[in-house]
C-alpha cells in the first residue's frame, strides 16, 4: 500500500532475463527479458498498480527500460547513475567461472572487486558515488510524493544501503531477486526499509 504521509522510493529489480536465469554477471552487455521476465514486469504493473509516481527512473538497459513500460510506466527517465556495477572482465560469467578465472576459489564481488576486460570495469565505491547521486536527484521529489527506480541487481541494492546511510559494501546484506520491489521511506525522520523484495508474481 502507498505511504500517503511521507515520499517513498520504490525500488524494482526488471523481469528475469536468460543471464540472470543461470547467475551470469550482467552489467554493460544487452540481454532482454524472457517470457517469465515479461510476466514479472506485467504483475510488477498490477502490484503497485495504486501508487501514483511523480517520477520513475530507469537504468539505461532495455532490461530495465522493458520491465517499467510493461508494468505501466511509459514516461520514464533514463538516468546513466542508475546502470549496473561495471564488471569488467567478469562480464557473462558465474561465479564459478569468475573464480576460476580470478584463480581466487573464494572470489567475491563486494569483496574483491573486478579486473577490466571489454570495459575498465568499476570499484564498489564508484558505484557507491553513483547512487548518491541517483539519491540526490530523488529526494527532490519526496517532499511532494513518491519515486519509482526500476534497475538491477547490485545498484539497487548498494542505492539502498545507501539510503539507509550505511557504507555500499553492505548491499551485500540485502538479497534482491528478479521481478520484485522494495519500499525505502522515513519513521520519525529517519530513512528506513519498510518493504523488501517483494514478488510481484505470486
Amino acid at each position: 500500500m502507498p505511504h500517503s504521509a511521507v515520499g517513498a522510493i520504490v525500488v524494482v529489480r526488471h523481469g528475469e532475463t536468460q543471464w540472470s536465469r543461470a547467475g551470469r554477471h550482467t552489467g554493460v552487455s544487452e540481454v532482454m527479458l524472457t517470457s517469465t521476465g515479461t510476466n514479472q514486469a506485467l504483475a510488477l504493473g498490477r502490484a503497485l498498480s495504486a501508487w501514483r509516481f511523480l517520477s520513475v527512473f530507469t537504468g539505461p538497459p532495455a532490461r530495465a527500460r522493458d520491465t517499467a513500460s510493461l508494468a505501466g510506466w511509459h514516461e520514464t527517465c533514463i538516468d546513466p547513475d542508475l546502470a549496473e556495477w561495471d564488471f569488467g572482465g567478469y562480464e557473462g560469467l558465474t561465479l564459478a567461472e569468475t573464480r576460476e578465472r580470478a584463480g581466487h576459489p573464494d572470489w567475491l564481488l563486494w569483496d574483491d572487486g573486478v579486473v577490466p576486460g571489454r570495459t575498465p570495469g568499476e570499484s564498489l565505491a564508484h558505484v557507491g558515488a553513483r547512487a548518491d547521486r541517483v539519491l540526490a536527484r530523488a529526494r527532490r521529489f519526496l517532499e511532494h510524493g513518491h519515486v519509482a527506480m526500476v534497475a538491477d541487481d547490485h545498484i539497487l541494492r548498494i542505492l539502498s544501503a545507501r539510503w539507509l546511510g550505511m557504507p555500499p559494501q553492505s548491499g551485500r546484506l540485502l538479497s534482491l531477486s528478479v521481478g520484485s520491489f522494495s519500499v525505502l521511506t522515513r519513521e520519525h525522520g529517519r530513512p528506513v526499509i519498510t518493504q523488501w523484495n517483494t514478488p510481484a508474481a505470486r
